[in-house]
Protein backbone atom coordinates (compact mmCIF):
# COMPACT_ATOMS: atom_id res chain seq x y z
CA UNK A 1 0.00 0.00 0.00
CA UNK A 2 1.35 2.97 -0.82
CA UNK A 3 1.53 5.38 1.88
CA UNK A 4 2.93 9.29 2.93
CA UNK A 5 5.90 9.45 5.26
CA UNK A 6 6.57 12.31 7.49
CA UNK A 7 9.63 13.34 9.39
CA UNK A 8 9.50 15.23 12.79
CA UNK A 9 11.88 17.16 14.19
CA UNK A 10 10.57 17.81 17.75
CA UNK A 11 11.97 20.70 19.41
CA UNK A 12 10.66 22.73 23.00
CA UNK A 13 9.76 25.68 20.42
CA UNK A 14 9.16 24.44 16.92
CA UNK A 15 8.67 21.25 15.17
CA UNK A 16 10.00 20.70 11.57
CA UNK A 17 8.16 18.68 9.56
CA UNK A 18 8.71 16.59 5.75
CA UNK A 19 6.59 14.93 4.03
CA UNK A 20 7.92 12.69 1.23
CA UNK A 21 6.33 10.69 -0.92
CA UNK A 22 5.91 6.94 -1.63
CA UNK A 23 8.79 7.56 -4.51
CA UNK A 24 11.32 9.41 -2.42
CA UNK A 25 9.98 12.78 -3.72
CA UNK A 26 9.47 16.02 -1.90
CA UNK A 27 5.58 16.57 -1.49
CA UNK A 28 6.52 19.82 1.21
CA UNK A 29 8.42 20.78 4.40
CA UNK A 30 7.10 23.20 7.17
CA UNK A 31 7.57 24.39 10.55
CA UNK A 32 4.82 24.30 12.94
CA UNK A 33 4.73 25.82 16.75
CA UNK A 34 5.06 22.68 19.51
CA UNK A 35 1.73 23.26 20.38
CA UNK A 36 -2.09 22.28 20.84
CA UNK A 37 -2.26 25.05 17.60
CA UNK A 38 0.96 23.64 15.65
CA UNK A 39 -0.15 20.45 15.83
CA UNK A 40 -3.39 20.91 14.44
CA UNK A 41 -2.27 22.76 11.67
CA UNK A 42 0.39 19.99 11.11
CA UNK A 43 -2.44 17.71 11.17
CA UNK A 44 -4.59 19.58 8.54
CA UNK A 45 -1.20 19.82 6.31
CA UNK A 46 -1.03 15.94 6.88
CA UNK A 47 -4.55 15.25 5.76
CA UNK A 48 -4.59 17.63 2.66
CA UNK A 49 -1.37 16.34 1.44
CA UNK A 50 -3.32 12.24 1.44
CA UNK A 51 -6.29 13.96 -0.51
CA UNK A 52 -4.36 15.07 -3.17
CA UNK A 53 -1.97 12.55 -3.71
CA UNK A 54 -4.77 9.98 -3.62
CA UNK A 55 -3.12 8.14 -0.76
CA UNK A 56 -4.92 6.38 2.05
CA UNK A 57 -1.95 5.73 4.23
CA UNK A 58 0.21 7.41 6.58
CA UNK A 59 3.51 6.83 8.54
CA UNK A 60 4.57 9.52 11.44
CA UNK A 61 7.73 9.28 12.79
CA UNK A 62 9.58 11.14 15.63
CA UNK A 63 12.79 10.58 17.75
CA UNK A 64 12.94 9.84 21.30
CA UNK A 65 14.70 12.80 22.26
CA UNK A 66 13.07 13.32 25.41
CA UNK A 67 9.51 14.24 26.98
CA UNK A 68 8.96 17.09 23.82
CA UNK A 69 7.22 14.74 21.20
CA UNK A 70 4.98 13.16 23.76
CA UNK A 71 2.04 15.65 23.64
CA UNK A 72 2.44 15.65 19.97
CA UNK A 73 2.61 11.91 19.47
CA UNK A 74 -0.56 11.49 21.99
CA UNK A 75 -2.52 14.54 19.61
CA UNK A 76 -1.46 12.33 16.18
CA UNK A 77 -2.74 9.21 18.09
CA UNK A 78 -6.49 10.75 19.18
CA UNK A 79 -6.98 13.05 16.19
CA UNK A 80 -9.75 12.30 14.85
CA UNK A 81 -8.89 13.82 10.73
CA UNK A 82 -6.16 11.26 10.73
CA UNK A 83 -8.31 8.42 11.71
CA UNK A 84 -9.88 8.38 8.28
CA UNK A 85 -6.71 6.81 7.11
CA UNK A 86 -3.99 3.62 7.82
CA UNK A 87 -1.48 5.51 9.99
CA UNK A 88 1.29 4.24 11.69
CA UNK A 89 3.21 6.21 14.54
CA UNK A 90 6.90 5.57 15.13
CA UNK A 91 9.58 6.35 17.69
CA UNK A 92 13.37 6.11 16.31
CA UNK A 93 16.16 5.49 18.49
CA UNK A 94 18.18 8.47 17.46
CA UNK A 95 21.23 6.72 17.33
CA UNK A 96 19.74 4.51 14.46
CA UNK A 97 18.62 7.89 12.64
CA UNK A 98 21.99 9.03 12.34
CA UNK A 99 23.55 6.42 11.29
CA UNK A 100 21.05 6.32 8.82
CA UNK A 101 22.13 9.97 8.27
CA UNK A 102 25.81 8.66 7.66
CA UNK A 103 25.01 7.49 4.05
CA UNK A 104 24.38 10.74 2.66
CA UNK A 105 27.96 11.93 2.86
CA UNK A 106 26.95 15.85 2.26
CA UNK A 107 23.99 16.59 4.02
CA UNK A 108 24.60 19.72 6.78
CA UNK A 109 22.75 19.79 10.39
CA UNK A 110 20.13 21.44 10.54
CA UNK A 111 16.06 20.69 11.85
CA UNK A 112 14.67 20.68 8.29
CA UNK A 113 17.41 18.25 7.21
CA UNK A 114 16.81 15.84 10.44
CA UNK A 115 13.19 15.57 9.56
CA UNK A 116 13.78 14.80 6.07
CA UNK A 117 15.87 12.13 7.20
CA UNK A 118 13.11 10.49 9.65
CA UNK A 119 10.86 10.40 6.74
CA UNK A 120 13.59 8.12 4.73
CA UNK A 121 14.32 6.52 7.56
CA UNK A 122 10.31 5.68 7.59
CA UNK A 123 10.42 5.12 3.90
CA UNK A 124 12.70 2.75 3.90
CA UNK A 125 11.76 0.40 6.81
CA UNK A 126 14.60 0.47 8.88
CA UNK A 127 13.14 1.33 12.03
CA UNK A 128 12.98 -1.77 14.25
CA UNK A 129 9.39 -3.48 15.43
CA UNK A 130 9.63 -2.08 18.78
CA UNK A 131 10.02 1.58 17.46
CA UNK A 132 5.90 1.59 17.38
CA UNK A 133 4.34 4.00 19.01
CA UNK A 134 3.16 2.62 22.72
CA UNK A 135 -0.32 3.82 22.71
CA UNK A 136 -1.80 1.81 25.45
CA UNK A 137 -1.98 4.56 27.71
CA UNK A 138 -1.79 2.30 31.06
CA UNK A 139 2.02 1.63 30.15
CA UNK A 140 2.59 5.18 29.19
CA UNK A 141 1.10 6.16 33.34
CA UNK A 142 3.75 3.13 34.52
CA UNK A 143 6.21 4.43 32.35
CA UNK A 144 6.27 8.17 34.13
CA UNK A 145 6.49 6.36 37.08
CA UNK A 146 9.05 4.18 37.02
CA UNK A 147 11.70 5.87 35.11
CA UNK A 148 10.76 8.56 37.82
CA UNK A 149 11.94 6.23 40.29
CA UNK A 150 14.63 5.58 38.44
CA UNK A 151 15.75 9.11 38.35
CA UNK A 152 14.90 9.65 42.54
CA UNK A 153 16.95 6.25 43.24
CA UNK A 154 20.11 7.14 41.17
CA UNK A 155 20.02 10.45 42.66
CA UNK A 156 20.14 8.74 46.39
CA UNK A 157 22.87 6.20 45.98
CA UNK A 158 24.93 9.67 44.79
CA UNK A 159 24.16 11.03 47.42
CA UNK A 160 25.32 8.67 49.59
CA UNK A 161 28.41 8.66 48.06
CA UNK A 162 28.86 12.56 48.95
CA UNK A 163 27.58 11.67 52.59
CA UNK A 164 30.41 8.82 52.62
CA UNK A 165 33.09 11.36 51.64
CA UNK A 166 31.85 14.03 54.05
CA UNK A 167 32.05 11.48 56.38
CA UNK A 168 35.27 10.24 56.49
CA UNK A 169 36.13 13.83 57.00
CA UNK A 170 34.35 14.27 60.35
CA UNK A 171 35.14 10.65 61.78
CA UNK A 172 37.11 8.53 59.52
CA UNK A 173 37.02 5.86 61.78
CA UNK A 174 33.08 5.64 61.47
CA UNK A 175 33.54 5.69 57.47
CA UNK A 176 36.54 2.91 57.30
CA UNK A 177 35.06 0.31 60.17
CA UNK A 178 31.39 -1.32 59.87
CA UNK A 179 30.04 -0.46 62.95
CA UNK A 180 26.97 -0.12 62.11
CA UNK A 181 25.26 -3.02 59.66
CA UNK A 182 23.33 -0.31 57.83
CA UNK A 183 25.63 2.82 57.93
CA UNK A 184 21.94 4.71 56.89
CA UNK A 185 20.26 3.09 59.64
CA UNK A 186 18.14 5.56 61.82
CA UNK A 187 20.95 5.08 65.18
CA UNK A 188 24.01 5.48 62.77
CA UNK A 189 22.24 8.80 61.42
CA UNK A 190 21.13 10.26 65.28
CA UNK A 191 24.63 9.32 66.41
CA UNK A 192 26.20 11.75 63.39
CA UNK A 193 23.94 14.33 63.97
CA UNK A 194 23.87 14.46 67.26
CA UNK A 195 27.47 14.53 68.36
CA UNK A 196 29.57 17.51 66.26
CA UNK A 197 33.07 15.84 66.78
CA UNK A 198 34.88 12.48 67.60
CA UNK A 199 36.16 13.88 71.12
CA UNK A 200 32.25 13.92 71.91
CA UNK A 201 31.83 10.63 71.22
CA UNK A 202 34.95 9.20 72.65
CA UNK A 203 34.18 11.62 75.66
CA UNK A 204 30.31 10.17 76.08
CA UNK A 205 30.12 6.78 79.09
CA UNK A 206 29.76 3.47 77.43
CA UNK A 207 26.46 3.27 79.33
CA UNK A 208 25.22 6.19 78.48
CA UNK A 209 26.27 5.90 74.62
CA UNK A 210 24.59 2.60 74.64
CA UNK A 211 21.84 3.57 76.15
CA UNK A 212 21.50 5.94 73.10
CA UNK A 213 22.18 3.42 70.51
CA UNK A 214 19.52 1.08 72.25
CA UNK A 215 16.69 3.85 72.02
CA UNK A 216 18.02 5.51 68.49
CA UNK A 217 17.84 1.66 66.67
CA UNK A 218 14.48 0.84 68.67
CA UNK A 219 16.51 -2.41 70.94
CA UNK A 220 17.20 -3.89 67.60
CA UNK A 221 20.56 -4.30 68.41
CA UNK A 222 21.62 -8.30 69.57
CA UNK A 223 24.89 -6.79 71.48
CA UNK A 224 24.05 -3.08 72.21
CA UNK A 225 27.50 -2.41 74.59
CA UNK A 226 30.16 -3.94 72.07
CA UNK A 227 28.39 -1.20 69.24
CA UNK A 228 29.24 1.26 71.82
CA UNK A 229 32.83 0.22 72.36
CA UNK A 230 33.42 -0.22 68.47
CA UNK A 231 32.11 3.19 67.90
CA UNK A 232 34.07 4.64 70.86
CA UNK A 233 37.51 2.82 69.42
CA UNK A 234 36.70 4.32 65.81
CA UNK A 235 35.68 7.55 67.11
CA UNK A 236 39.41 7.46 69.05
CA UNK A 237 41.23 6.55 66.08
CA UNK A 238 39.59 9.42 63.66
CA UNK A 239 41.67 12.63 62.63
CA UNK A 240 40.41 15.44 64.02
CA UNK A 241 39.77 18.55 62.08
CA UNK A 242 39.87 22.23 62.72
CA UNK A 243 36.35 23.46 64.28
CA UNK A 244 35.70 26.11 61.45
CA UNK A 245 36.35 23.52 58.87
CA UNK A 246 34.63 20.92 61.05
CA UNK A 247 31.33 22.85 61.76
CA UNK A 248 31.08 23.10 58.34
CA UNK A 249 31.04 19.42 57.37
CA UNK A 250 28.46 18.97 60.26
CA UNK A 251 26.12 21.95 58.28
CA UNK A 252 26.88 19.88 54.80
CA UNK A 253 26.33 16.38 57.13
CA UNK A 254 22.60 17.45 57.81
CA UNK A 255 21.82 19.12 54.66
CA UNK A 256 23.04 15.47 53.08
CA UNK A 257 20.83 13.43 55.71
CA UNK A 258 17.77 15.48 54.96
CA UNK A 259 18.13 15.18 51.41
CA UNK A 260 18.81 11.37 51.66
CA UNK A 261 15.16 10.93 54.18
CA UNK A 262 12.91 13.21 51.51
CA UNK A 263 14.12 11.03 48.47
CA UNK A 264 14.03 7.66 50.73
CA UNK A 265 10.12 9.15 50.97
CA UNK A 266 10.29 9.76 47.54
CA UNK A 267 10.50 6.73 46.92
CA UNK A 268 7.69 5.13 49.39
CA UNK A 269 5.46 6.84 47.59
CA UNK A 270 6.52 6.31 44.24
CA UNK A 271 6.23 2.69 44.75
CA UNK A 272 2.68 2.87 46.12
CA UNK A 273 1.17 4.50 43.07
CA UNK A 274 3.25 2.15 41.41
CA UNK A 275 1.58 -0.53 42.97
CA UNK A 276 -1.60 0.95 42.55
CA UNK A 277 -1.23 1.83 38.52
CA UNK A 278 0.25 -1.59 37.87
CA UNK A 279 -2.64 -3.59 39.33
CA UNK A 280 -4.64 -2.35 36.13
CA UNK A 281 -2.45 -4.32 33.82
CA UNK A 282 -2.53 -8.06 33.72
CA UNK A 283 1.44 -9.63 34.66
CA UNK A 284 2.58 -12.99 35.62
CA UNK A 285 6.29 -11.72 36.42
CA UNK A 286 5.38 -11.41 40.05
CA UNK A 287 5.21 -15.48 40.04
CA UNK A 288 9.10 -15.63 39.51
CA UNK A 289 10.73 -15.68 43.12
CA UNK A 290 12.35 -12.70 43.95
CA UNK A 291 10.40 -9.81 41.45
CA UNK A 292 7.90 -7.83 42.92
CA UNK A 293 5.56 -5.47 41.98
CA UNK A 294 8.45 -2.19 41.56
CA UNK A 295 10.38 -4.56 39.73
CA UNK A 296 7.88 -6.09 37.57
CA UNK A 297 6.17 -2.81 36.90
CA UNK A 298 9.72 -1.28 35.91
CA UNK A 299 9.81 -4.23 33.20
CA UNK A 300 6.75 -4.41 31.90
CA UNK A 301 6.51 -0.56 31.34
CA UNK A 302 9.47 -0.47 29.47
CA UNK A 303 8.66 -3.86 27.50
CA UNK A 304 4.61 -2.50 26.71
CA UNK A 305 2.65 -4.78 24.32
CA UNK A 306 5.16 -8.43 24.11
CA UNK A 307 3.75 -8.34 20.82
CA UNK A 308 6.15 -5.70 19.63
CA UNK A 309 8.83 -8.30 19.43
CA UNK A 310 9.63 -10.77 17.64
CA UNK A 311 11.33 -13.14 19.67
CA UNK A 312 13.05 -13.10 22.56
CA UNK A 313 16.39 -12.05 21.11
CA UNK A 314 14.73 -9.12 19.72
CA UNK A 315 13.58 -8.18 23.39
CA UNK A 316 17.25 -8.93 24.78
CA UNK A 317 18.76 -5.94 21.70
CA UNK A 318 16.10 -3.46 23.14
CA UNK A 319 17.11 -4.12 26.52
CA UNK A 320 21.06 -3.66 25.82
CA UNK A 321 21.71 -7.12 26.92
CA UNK A 322 23.45 -8.33 23.09
CA UNK A 323 27.16 -8.71 22.09
CA UNK A 324 28.41 -7.19 19.65
CA UNK A 325 30.23 -9.45 17.09
CA UNK A 326 34.03 -8.73 15.95
CA UNK A 327 34.59 -11.33 13.09
CA UNK A 328 36.82 -11.05 9.79
CA UNK A 329 37.58 -14.10 7.71
CA UNK A 330 38.49 -17.60 9.61
CA UNK A 331 38.91 -15.40 12.93
CA UNK A 332 36.55 -14.43 15.86
CA UNK A 333 36.91 -12.44 18.80
CA UNK A 334 35.90 -14.23 22.05
CA UNK A 335 36.04 -11.57 24.04
CA UNK A 336 33.17 -8.71 23.16
CA UNK A 337 31.66 -6.47 24.88
CA UNK A 338 27.61 -5.27 25.44
CA UNK A 339 26.08 -3.13 22.49
CA UNK A 340 25.58 0.38 23.81
CA UNK A 341 22.63 1.05 22.46
CA UNK A 342 19.33 0.18 24.45
CA UNK A 343 16.76 1.01 26.62
CA UNK A 344 18.59 2.07 30.06
CA UNK A 345 15.68 1.86 32.15
CA UNK A 346 14.44 -1.42 30.99
CA UNK A 347 18.22 -2.87 31.55
CA UNK A 348 18.13 -1.49 34.89
CA UNK A 349 15.15 -2.91 35.84
CA UNK A 350 16.18 -6.75 34.42
CA UNK A 351 19.78 -6.12 36.18
CA UNK A 352 17.94 -5.73 39.77
CA UNK A 353 15.90 -8.37 38.82
CA UNK A 354 17.97 -10.74 38.34
CA UNK A 355 20.04 -9.81 41.38
CA UNK A 356 17.01 -10.77 43.03
CA UNK A 357 16.12 -13.74 41.45
CA UNK A 358 19.59 -14.99 41.90
CA UNK A 359 18.99 -14.54 45.86
CA UNK A 360 15.88 -16.50 45.86
CA UNK A 361 15.66 -18.89 42.64
CA UNK A 362 18.29 -22.18 42.91
CA UNK A 363 18.50 -22.74 39.25
CA UNK A 364 19.08 -18.94 38.38
CA UNK A 365 21.95 -19.00 41.62
CA UNK A 366 23.73 -22.09 39.69
CA UNK A 367 23.71 -20.48 36.68
CA UNK A 368 25.19 -17.14 37.92
CA UNK A 369 28.08 -19.02 40.45
CA UNK A 370 28.66 -21.14 36.74
CA UNK A 371 29.08 -17.90 35.04
CA UNK A 372 31.23 -16.40 37.93
CA UNK A 373 33.58 -19.06 38.14
CA UNK A 374 33.92 -18.88 34.32
CA UNK A 375 36.67 -16.05 34.53
CA UNK A 376 39.13 -14.37 36.49
CA UNK A 377 38.13 -10.49 35.66
CA UNK A 378 35.35 -8.20 36.23
CA UNK A 379 33.31 -12.06 37.31
CA UNK A 380 30.06 -10.39 39.26
CA UNK A 381 29.49 -7.98 36.37
CA UNK A 382 29.62 -10.35 33.74
CA UNK A 383 27.55 -12.68 35.88
CA UNK A 384 25.38 -10.50 36.46
CA UNK A 385 24.79 -9.34 32.68
CA UNK A 386 24.53 -13.11 31.53
CA UNK A 387 22.08 -14.10 34.27
CA UNK A 388 19.87 -11.09 33.13
CA UNK A 389 20.00 -12.36 29.62
CA UNK A 390 18.97 -15.24 30.97
CA UNK A 391 16.07 -13.58 32.72
CA UNK A 392 14.87 -12.16 29.42
CA UNK A 393 14.06 -15.32 27.68
CA UNK A 394 11.74 -16.07 30.93
CA UNK A 395 10.36 -12.83 31.07
CA UNK A 396 9.30 -13.27 27.09
CA UNK A 397 8.22 -16.57 27.13
CA UNK A 398 5.55 -15.81 30.27
CA UNK A 399 4.45 -12.82 29.35
CA UNK A 400 4.29 -14.25 25.40
CA UNK A 401 2.33 -16.82 26.49
CA UNK A 402 0.67 -15.10 29.72
CA UNK A 403 1.57 -18.47 32.30
CA UNK A 404 2.60 -17.94 35.81
CA UNK A 405 6.58 -19.08 36.18
CA UNK A 406 7.01 -22.73 37.92
CA UNK A 407 10.53 -23.89 38.84
CA UNK A 408 12.45 -26.13 37.73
Amino acid sequence: MDRLFVGIDVDSRNNSVYLMMPDGSKHSSFSVQNNIGGAQSLSKRVVSALSSSGLCAVSIGIEATGVYGENLMCFLREDGALARFERKLHVLNPRQVSKFKDAYSDLPKNDAVDAFVIADSLRFGRIGACAVYMDDYRYKALQTLTRARFTVVQNLVREKMRFMNHLFMKCSGLAQEDVFSNTFGAASLALIEEFATPDDIVGMGVEDLTAFIVDKGKNRFPDPASVAKAIQAAASGSYRLPKTVNDSVNQVLSISISSMRAMQTQIKVLDKEIDRQFANIPNTLTSIPGIGPVLSAGIIAEVGDINRFGGQAALAKYAGLAWSQHQSGAFEAQNTRLIKSGNRFLKYYLCEAAQCVVRCDTEFRRFYDLKVKEVNKYQHKRALALTARKLVRLVFRLLKDNRLYIPA
